[in-house]
């Protein structure tokens, strides 16, 4: 279903892992139109700013973004396709600069918790920011003295950056999953992934019941997140579920 030509929405600015997963599933001749968070993603493709949005779901090492699971309560845009991400973080300085010179490491707070043991070991007085993104890490570092980021290969390019260190996440194995939004669904291929959102009331073992519940049909669940209803008390849980002919919501 997509265009190469489509205007696609991400979590901005230029340079995230996000628009990396926009590259790789839509190519490098689609419109990009990067985001201030995942709330104005699912925003640009509801009020047709952007043919389809991009946004990331889970992480490997961190879990899911809650941020995202939430987003689907409200909104009906509908997920049309995934992107999976190797995540490879790099210690980014300015060009000239020196290890020796760095203070502050900054990046997003899933980042820096992805690279926390190489950090303790290698900078261990330095204090850690929290940005919005990698990108906006990125960016400071070419604007504010002896701070350097942690980001991908994307970002270092868009900014014009040195890469320090290669590779410097904790797990080898560190992807994050990325969800490809549209206002519409797409027909059945016969080898579909559904996200179903579940509420149930608010008693004992409701986890329990919905996991039986799909026992029962002999349905894999790769996933099962349980979240808190932000408008009314009780549980809610994300279901992932493998090899399912349509896309659901209840």
């Amino acid at each position: 279903m997509s265009n190469k030509q489509s205007t696609v929405a991400f979590l901005g600015p230029y340079g995230t892992f996000s628009q990396a997963a926009v590259i790789n599933h839509f190519g490098n001749e689609c419109k990009l139109h990067p985001c201030a968070t995942i709330d104005d993603v699912f925003t640009a493709v509801a009020e047709q700013a952007a043919e389809f949005g991009v946004v990331p779901v889970e992480n490997s090492t961190e879990g899911p973004v809650n941020n995202t699971q939430d987003c689907f309560v409200d909104s009906r845009v509908q997920i049309v396709g995934e992107e999976i991400v190797p995540i490879e973080h790099n210690l980014l300085v300015p060009i000239g600069s020196t290890d020796m010179a760095i203070r502050v490491i900054a990046s997003h707070k899933q980042s820096l918790a992805q690279c926390r043991d190489w950090i303790q070991a290698n900078y261990p007085e330095a204090q850690l920011l929290e940005c919005t993104s990698n990108a906006d890490a990125a960016n400071r570092v070419s604007t504010v003295e002896g701070v350097a980021a942690i980001a991908g290969e994307v970002a270092a390019e868009t900014y014009g950056l040195h890469i320090l260190a290669h590779n410097i996440q904790d797990q080898e194995d560190n992807r994050t999953r990325f969800l490809v939004l549209h206002r519409t669904a797409v027909a059945a291929s016969g080898a579909d992934k559904t996200s179903i959102l579940v509420y149930t009331e608010n008693k004992p073992a409701r986890c329990f019941g919905v996991r039986d519940l799909f026992n029962g049909y002999k349905i894999a669940l790769p996933r099962l997140d349980p979240r808190q209803q932000r408008k009314e008390a009780g549980p809610m849980f994300s279901l992932s579920i493998s090899k399912v002919m349509s896309m659901m919501r209840m």
